[in-house]
This record gives structure tokens, C-alpha cells and sequence, in this order.
């Protein structure tokens, strides 16, 4: 009996000959033959060498029996002289009398792991092939299956996202599962965001293992198609349940339960499978400590700015890395000094912020600047506050260590009639403070499916956590409205929505801003959790005058009987509205080729009396 074998090749060659004696039914050489193999096989495998079909039996617990399926099988693929075998002609081959045929043939039928699992198929002709990337493996290639292409791929971490810590406490709860003789499938379901990815990349760069790392965005028929391939390079997978439909949770617990091994779950909920060890894990977000000292790594120990953008931007660290080499590379492009300027580095985090919270809500271009806004002193100096708050929320709670007393997030409510400027005021503040202001989509966060609307809020949250971008709730009491009696399941769910949005507001530590028409209609244990109010009045006639002429540029032309403050006195609408009359006007006087005069204006005026509703004075001029 000779040595190991040397390789795949040789293995296979082995392989066919003894389907050829079991084929002739020469039994005594195909048990003698049967015996040589399987010791090779050992001695090859212990040697490190790669044999396809003794590994696949392995990893798939296929019976000697099941094996020889595979063989019979391949062996078409392979030499002339082979035909594919149909279920009747593999039940003769493998088993010789009708008894054991019709015991044996429990080994093939849709249930029995060859079929289940997608070793094997059925064609249109009831012949048995074998899947092609089944085939792949067991001829030595490791490519990865053709439909997975474009959504996996092998996950590297450069930059640690979460506490090491939590790293250490998982790698402790896999010992203890796997110290023993056992090794029971292990499944962390992981909540939290962004850092879930890192957590478990961390813990396979531990382990020694690859991690697959699977993006089939709605596809979820091709779960199962995912944790073979994992199963198959020997690698663990991380799988995203953020777009899976209710109908998939079946295909992700069979999955598991024929394929997984260890397997990291991002806002997925497995529940519970026999031989399956499943442990729920919260991922929190880098500390601001753990941020700081990112941004102190990457800028060579400047603690000034690393203080600074640490406050004002949340940033993953390896976010932090790619915001960095953005503002090199934008250095470059621009021909600016060699030194990186701490107005670049702004730029490039908020430009990396935009990345995954654009999915989510839309971006507001803020222009506007605190001499556009028309408020009276009491409310300018209260949105002052507001600012100041943000601005110095990283030295309060984190150097100060406020923190760790108080809840850190920071809501406002905006209130008042349509287009007094709520949006405006939203956009000064993002502007003065260099940060990005998102105007929520209702209709993308709230789902007609229960249990949609509170991941996508997750979702939104988390992101804007970590990007410290200002949320901008328009219409808020649609979200946020008073609770109703519970009627029937639609009432209660809708309310289970309410309260998991106040569990946010008072968890999240980015700047929310809320913004209502009816103020009178929002629940009050909603006001209660917000930190400043501020009420937007409906313009009188001296603030009419001021947002009249703050809306004219200075290259405008203007007709000489322009009369703002009849305008003001005459019409009381709202600053939002005199925004569009002026607009209207100028462009009715561009198509006159003259001056924006005081018939523009009115004309404007009496389009939006008729749009927004109301009656037009008969006193005024047409």
C-alpha cells in the first residue's frame, strides 16, 4: 500500500476505478480498493494536501454511500465512457438487491442531504448532475459561486470599529462553546450598525479564519446559495437581515442549520434550531475617547483638530482613514501647501458622512445665514443656544464628563404655521456649525409591514450617530403624534412605533430637530423628552418688511414704484410665501424685459392668495 496521496488528481483517478469495480460487481477488489483510498486519504489530508471529495464529505457529513453518489456523478464530467446517472440507474449502482434499494434509496430523495443541500441536481431528463460549483470544488477551484458574484466578499480589517473589549468577550463565548469536543454552530446576532462588520472580522482575524461577507440586498433566495459558499472556503460569514422579507426568515434558518458554523447576523432575529447556539450582542458605537484617538493616530498626534473633529464629526475609525486620504487626495487635485488644512478635513468628513445616510433621507443644501433669518430677539438668542449646545457637546460631556451623569442627546422642536421659517433656521444652524442637515423621507421610514418602520428609524439613527449629521423631522406630528387607543392591532402598532421612537430620541447623541404646524397634536411624553422649544410666530407687519426686502439681491432691477411697505401692511402672508411671490414676480418682469415692479409683485401676490386659499381683498389692485 503506498503513501498518501499527492494529490486531487490522483485521488480521483483512485476514485473512478472503484466505481468501475462496483459497476462489474467485482465486490472483494472494490472492498480491498475501498479500504486503500480511505487511508490515503487520511495520510494525504494530515499531510496538507488538498483533496476535494474527502473535504466535501466532510464538511457536508456525507455517508461512504453518498460519496460514491458524488463519484458516479462527476465521473461524465471527467472520461468518456460515463453517462449520467438517473435515480433508478444510481439506485442499481449502489445498491445491488432489491431490498437494499429499497432501504437505501431514503439516501436520495428530495429530503436527504445530496438534494437538500445542492450537491447534486435533478435536470429535465431526471438525470442526476452535479451542481457547477460543487463540481468547481471538488476539481480544486476556489472561485467563488458565479450567481454570488458582485455580493460577497472576503472581509479585511485594517482599522478596528468597535471596543475591543466587546472583541474579547465574544472570543470567550466561542472558546466556551468549542473548548470541549463539540463544536456547535455559533450565530451572534449583532445590533448596532456600521461596527457589527468590524466586531466580527475582528474576531475571525483572532480566530485565523477568512470571513465571507455577504450584500445580497433583496436577494434573499440566495441565503442559502451564501453560507455554503462560507461552508465551502471554510470561512464564516456575515450575513445582513435589513432588506430580508418576512417570507426568507424560513431560508435563513435552513441555511443555518445545513450550512453555518459561525455566523454573524446584523439585525437579523434567528430564534431558536436545534444544534444551533445563538447569542444576541448590542455593538455600540467607538467612544468619543476611542474617536479622538483615531483622529490623533491619523493626523500625526495633532490634538487640537483631533479634539475638533472628533466633537463634530462621528465617525467610525476607518471611516476616519478614508476621510483623511480624501482630503489628501482633494489637497492634490486642488494644488494646494503640502500641509492638510483642518477646513479640508471638514470638507472630507462631510463629504464621507453623505455615504450611507443619503440612502435614508435627503441632503439639504444650507445657504442660509443668521441675517437671513427674521425672528424676534428672544427666539434668535434661543437658536443661538442651540448651537452653542451642539458646538460644545464633545467638551461638556466627554471632557467634562457630563456624559456619564446625563443623557447626551440634544432635540429641538420647531413650531408654528407653514413658512415661518422652521426649515431656514434648520438649514442656519447646520451651516454655522459645519455639519450636514438631512431632511427625513416619511414616506421611505414608515412601512405598511409591522416591524419595518422601527429597523429603518434604526437604521437612520445609527447613521446619523455616527456621521453627527442633524436629523430634520418635518411634519414631525405625523411620527410623533398622540397615542391612540388601542382599537385594534393597526392602533397598537402604530403606537409600539411612537415609544421605540422616544427609546431614540433620548439614546441618540447627534442633533435632532422636529419641526410641526400642530403643535397641539404632538404626544406629550414626546415634549417632554425635548430640550429646547422654540416657537416660530406668524410674521407682523414690521417682520413682513424685513423678509420683503431680504429677498430682493442686490443686482435685481427695481422699478422706481416698488412699495414694500404697502405690501407688508396689505398682505399678511407668511415669510415662506413672500420667498415665492418675489420669486414669481421677478420672473413675470424678466418676460416683460423690464424692471420688478410694484404689478409684478401683485400679480405674484394674488397667485399665491389663490393657491394657498384665500380670499383675495377686493381693495387692492389687480
Amino acid at each position: 500500500m503506498s503513501g498518501g496521496y499527492r494529490d486531487n488528481t490522483e485521488h480521483l483517478a483512485d476514485e473512478l476505478r472503484r466505481l468501475d469495480l462496483l459497476r462489474e460487481r467485482n465486490m472483494a477488489a472494490f472492498d480491498a480498493l475501498s479500504v486503500e483510498i480511505e487511508t490515503r486519504a487520511e495520510h494525504g489530508l494530515a499531510e496538507g494536501v488538498w483533496l476535494g471529495l474527502p473535504l466535501l464529505g466532510k464538511l457536508f457529513e456525507l455517508s461512504p454511500v453518498e460519496r460514491l453518489a458524488v463519484v458516479a456523478c462527476l465521473a461524465p464530467e471527467l472520461r468518456e465512457g460515463y453517462e449520467r446517472p438517473s435515480l433508478a440507474t444510481l439506485s442499481r449502482l449502489l445498491w445491488p438487491d432489491e431490498h437494499a434499494r429499497w432501504v437505501g434509496r431514503d439516501l436520495l430523495d428530495d429530503s436527504a442531504p445530496l438534494l437538500r443541500m445542492e450537491v447534486v441536481r435533478q435536470n429535465e431528463h431526471e438525470e442526476w448532475t452535479l451542481d457547477p460549483r460543487i463540481r468547481r470544488f471538488l476539481l480544486g477551484s476556489q472561485g467563488v459561486d458565479t450567481r454570488l458574484r458582485g455580493s460577497v466578499r472576503q472581509h479585511s480589517a485594517a482599522v478596528l470599529d468597535t471596543d475591543p473589549q466587546l472583541v474579547d468577550g465574544v472570543l470567550r463565548l466561542v472558546d466556551h462553546h468549542w473548548s470541549g469536543g463539540e463544536r456547535p454552530t455559533l450565530v451572534f446576532e449583532l445590533h448596532g450598525g456600521e461596527g457589527t462588520v468590524s466586531l466580527g472580522g475582528e474576531v475571525c482575524a483572532r480566530l485565523g479564519v477568512p470571513l465571507l461577507q455577504v450584500d445580497l440586498a433583496d436577494r434573499t433566495d440566495l441565503v442559502r446559495v451564501a453560507v455554503r459558499e462560507a461552508l465551502l472556503q471554510r470561512a464564516a460569514v456575515h450575513l445582513s437581515a435589513q432588506t430580508a422579507a418576512a417570507w426568507s426568515a424560513h431560508l435563513l434558518r435552513t441555511a443555518v442549520a445545513d450550512f453555518g458554523w459561525l455566523v454573524f447576523l446584523t439585525d437579523g432575529n434567528l430564534g431558536e434550531l436545534p444544534g444551533v447556539v445563538v447569542h444576541r450582542v448590542t455593538v455600540p458605537p467607538p467612544a468619543p475617547t476611542h474617536r479622538a484617538a483615531a483622529w490623533r493616530e491619523a493626523l500625526g498626534g495633532n490634538e487640537e483638530w483631533a479634539a475638533e473633529l472628533a466633537g463634530r464629526f462621528r465617525l467610525l475609525p476607518s471611516r476616519i482613514m478614508a476621510a483623511v486620504q480624501l482630503a489628501e487626495q482633494q489637497r492634490i487635485m486642488a494644488g494646494e501647501p503640502d500641509e492638510p488644512t483642518l477646513e479640508g478635513l471638514t470638507a472630507a468628513c462631510r463629504t464621507e458622512s453623505q455615504r450611507q445616510l443619503a440612502h435614508l433621507a435627503d441632503k439639504v443644501e444650507c445657504q442660509a445665514s443668521w441675517d437671513d433669518l427674521v425672528l424676534p430677539a428672544d427666539r434668535l438668542e434661543l437658536l443661538a443656544d442651540i448651537r452653542d449646545q451642539i458646538r460644545h457637546h464633545h467638551r461638556v460631556h466627554t471632557v467634562w464628563g457630563f456624559g456619564e451623569r446625563v443623557k447626551q442627546g440634544l432635540s429641538a422642536l420647531f413650531s408654528g404655521p407653514s413658512g415661518t421659517g422652521k426649515t431656514m433656521a434648520a438649514e442656519v444652524l447646520a451651516r454655522d456649525l459645519g455639519l450636514d442637515l438631512y431632511k427625513v423621507d416619511l414616506s421611505g421610514v414608515v412601512s405598511k409591514y409591522i416591524g419595518e418602520t422601527e429597523k429603518n428609524l434604526a437604521r437612520l439613527f445609527a447613521e446619523a450617530s455616527a456621521t453627527g449629521a442633524i436629523l430634520f423631522f418635518d411634519e414631525a406630528d405625523a411620527l410623533f403624534g398622540k397615542r391612540t387607543e388601542v382599537s385594534d392591532a393597526h392602533d397598537r402598532y402604530a403606537n409600539i412605533e411612537t415609544s421605540y421612537l422616544l427609546q431614540k430620541l433620548d439614546e441618540h447623541d447627534a442633533p435632532v430637530i422636529l419641526a410641526t404646524n400642530l403643535r397641539q397634536n404632538l404626544d406629550e411624553a414626546f415634549t417632554r423628552r425635548i430640550r429646547f422649544a422654540v416657537d416660530f410666530p406668524f410674521p407682523e407687519a414690521d417682520s413682513r418688511m424685513r423678509i420683503w426686502r431680504a429677498h430682493f439681491p442686490a443686482q435685481a432691477p427695481v422699478a422706481p414704484d416698488l412699495d414694500l411697505q404697502t405690501l407688508a401692511k396689505d398682505f399678511p402672508v407668511s415669510g415662506g410665501s413672500i420667498r415665492t411671490i418675489v420669486l414669481n414676480a421677478a420672473f413675470l418682469a424678466a418676460a416683460d424685459d423690464s424692471a420688478i415692479g410694484q404689478r409684478h409683485l401683485l400679480r405674484g401676490t394674488r397667485r399665491e392668495y389663490d393657491k394657498i386659499g384665500r380670499l383675495w381683498p377686493e381693495r387692492s389692485a389687480s
